[in-house]
C-alpha cells in the first residue's frame, strides 16, 4: 500500500468524503473486476458495480491501518460479499455452513472483546482471538450482514435514516412495525444503491453522482422517488 492511498485511506476514515470519492474513482478497476463474477445472475452490471461500490466502502470504513494486511486483501471479500449478500437476499446465492460458523466466532468474540476493551474491537484483534485472516473477517461479516440500523446517525447533519422517512409523529409505533429492511428490498435496484450511499454511508448527491455515473439532479429524483416509495411501503 503506497504512501498516497494510506494518506486517502486515513482521511476517509476520518470522515473526509472527498477522499472516500476519490479511493472509489481510482479503485474503481477493482470493483469492476470484482462484479464481472457475479455475471448472468439476472442482476445489470451496473448494479453489481454499485452493489461493489457499497462493499468497498465498507472496507474503508471496516479497515485496520495497524494490522499491516494489504488494503486490497481486505477490500477485495467485502467487495464480493457485499454483492453475494443482495444475491443471498434475493434468493440467488446461499451462505455455506462454514461462513455462518465463522460469522457466529466473530460476533462472540466481537461482543467479548467490546466489554473487555469498552470500544470496538480492531481487525487485528479480532484475528488474534479468533484465529481468522483479514479477509476471512471481511468474507464471514459481510456474507452474513443485514441492513444497517436506521437509527445511526449519518450524513451531512447527523440525520438518520428514521428521521427522513417520518415526520416524527407516532415515532416509537412506526419504528417497531416497519420492516426497513423488507421495503428496501422492494425498490429497483438503483434507487436501493442511492439510498445506501446517501443514508447509510452518508455521501453527498453529488458524489453518489460520480460513484453511479449519473448527474446530480438523476441523484435527486432518484432519491426523492425512493423515499416516497418507501413512505408508502410503511
Amino acid at each position: 500500500m503506497n504512501g498516497v492511498q494510506t494518506e486517502l485511506i486515513a482521511r476517509a476514515k476520518a470522515g473526509d468524503r472527498a477522499a472516500s470519492e476519490q479511493l472509489v474513482v481510482e479503485n474503481a478497476g477493482l470493483i469492476w473486476s470484482i462484479a464481472r463474477r457475479f455475471y448472468g445472475r439476472g442482476v445489470e452490471s451496473d448494479d453489481l458495480y454499485q452493489l461493489g461500490c457499497v462493499g468497498f466502502l465498507k472496507a474503508i470504513d471496516g479497515f485496520d491501518m495497524s494490522f499491516g494486511t494489504q488494503f486490497s486483501t481486505y477490500a477485495v471479500p467485502k467487495i464480493a460479499g457485499e454483492i453475494r449478500r443482495f444475491l443471498r437476499d434475493d434468493g440467488s446465492i446461499k451462505v455455506s455452513r462454514s461462513i455462518k460458523e465463522q460469522a457466529t466466532a466473530i460476533k462472540i468474540a466481537r461482543q467479548k472483546l467490546t466489554g473487555l476493551y469498552g470500544r470496538e474491537p480492531l481487525i487485528s484483534e479480532l484475528s488474534a482471538e479468533t484465529g481468522l485472516s483479514a479477509e476471512e473477517i471481511a468474507t464471514a461479516e459481510t456474507a452474513t450482514a443485514s441492513t444497517e440500523s436506521i437509527h445511526r446517525q449519518t450524513g451531512e447533519d447527523g440525520f438518520t435514516l428514521e428521521n427522513v422517512l417520518t415526520d416524527g409523529n407516532m415515532e416509537s409505533e412506526i419504528v417497531e412495525k416497519i420492516a426497513l429492511r423488507e421495503a428496501i428490498r422492494q425498490l429497483p435496484e438503483r434507487e436501493q444503491m442511492v439510498i445506501q450511499l446517501r443514508f447509510f454511508h452518508g455521501l453527498t448527491q453529488q458524489r453518489v453522482a460520480k460513484v453511479i455515473g449519473v448527474s446530480q439532479v438523476q441523484v435527486s429524483r432518484i432519491e426523492k422517488k425512493a423515499l416516497a416509495a418507501l413512505r408508502s411501503f410503511m
